[in-house]
């Protein structure tokens, strides 16, 4: 049997305060979901992306050290920042995920957020107010069980995309669980999707119609198979599209929208997320710095919404929207 190729390690050792900036920050580089391994004896981090290609070291590691230095001076202790690039086995690869990625469980709880009245006089039944239907995110390998009435979401790791367990990601997730009212039609519409997970999530708890896309093709490609994976391809409609490009007015507006995207992209592009929200919809803006969140919200504000939810997580923040 041919061996697969090997990949390329590149890998930054931080401290526990910076791990989460350094994963963003090697993420953003890469274009790959970065992983994260926690020596609890040596209370150490490291930080590791892999590529199918051999990065240019010098320029790499210049533009890496860049950015360290960029993350130091926000104030954060970066530790040794020790930067590293080695070939390691695609095996080595596969089983570093499966020691370290662990199933994700999403249980409603009602004071996890910092949270508004006006959230919960939305009328319908929640979900979690009739005994709790949860979610869990695991890996094909895991054999956990679910709970009575826990949704299940199957998602490996891949080279370039996370599993959910990035704050941001779980924050859209636990909005979905919370948001999902019992014997109602609920429409989600997911911007920016990547993996797919929010759109299979979303699918897997009831939510229907489900409408997801991304600029990025490999991104449809990979949340196309996600979503067969979880048998749930023919619930979801997966598109390629441009948030940019989107009409100004849209054919169908949706009960609740997730948009895990930079602030900047949503700022710029608010006036066309907001007008595919419903009256009384509910939109999760995620993937914001927390030093930002301020002014994603009063930006929205303009447009008559309120922030209703929010989670700030070390230096990233998610809100969840409701008009006025």
């Amino acid at each position: 049997m041919k061996s697969l190729k090997p990949l390329w390690r590149v890998s930054v050792t931080t401290s526990p305060a910076a791990e989460e900036a350094v994963a963003e920050m090697l993420g953003g580089l890469f274009n790959a979901a970065a992983a994260i391994y926690f020596n609890l004896e040596t209370d150490v981090s490291t930080v590791s992306v892999f590529c199918d290609l051999k990065p240019e070291a010098p320029k790499r590691r210049a533009e890496i050290a860049a950015e360290l230095r960029r993350i130091a001076g926000c104030g954060l202790k970066l530790g040794a920042g020790r930067i590293e690039i080695a070939k390691v086995k695609r095996e080595d690869w596969a089983e570093s995920w499966k020691r370290h990625f662990h199933p994700l469980e999403i249980p409603f709880r009602r004071d996890e957020f910092h949270e508004s009245p006006h959230l919960k006089s939305k009328s319908g039944t929640r979900s979690s107010e009739q005994g709790g239907q949860g979610l869990l995110v695991k890996p094909s390998w895991s054999k956990k069980r679910p709970r009575k009435n826990q949704a299940v979401v199957i998602l490996d790791p891949g080279l370039s995309f996370g599993t959910g367990q990035h704050p941001t990601t779980s924050f859209c997730l636990r909005e979905l669980v919370r948001n999902r009212k019992i014997g109602t039609r609920q429409s989600f519409l997911d911007i920016g999707t990547g993996s797919g997970i929010l759109a299979v999530a979303a699918a897997k708890l009831g939510y229907q119609p489900v409408h997801a896309f991304d600029f990025d093709p490999e991104s449809v490609r990979v949340a196309r198979e996600n979503a067969r994976k979880n048998l749930v391809y023919g619930k979801i409609r997966l598109t390629r599209a441009d948030v940019t490009r989107l009409p100004v007015k849209p054919a169908r507006k949706y009960d609740m929208i997730c948009a895990n995207l930079i602030s900047n992209l949503q700022i710029s592009e608010k006036r066309r997320i907001v007008d595919r929200l419903k009256p009384d919809g509910t939109l999760v803006l995620a993937g914001i710095l927390a030093v930002e969140l301020g002014v994603v919200e009063r930006a929205f504000a303009d447009l008559k919404l309120r922030l209703v939810a929010q989670r700030v997580e070390n230096e990233w923040g998610s809100g969840s929207f409701c008009f006025v």
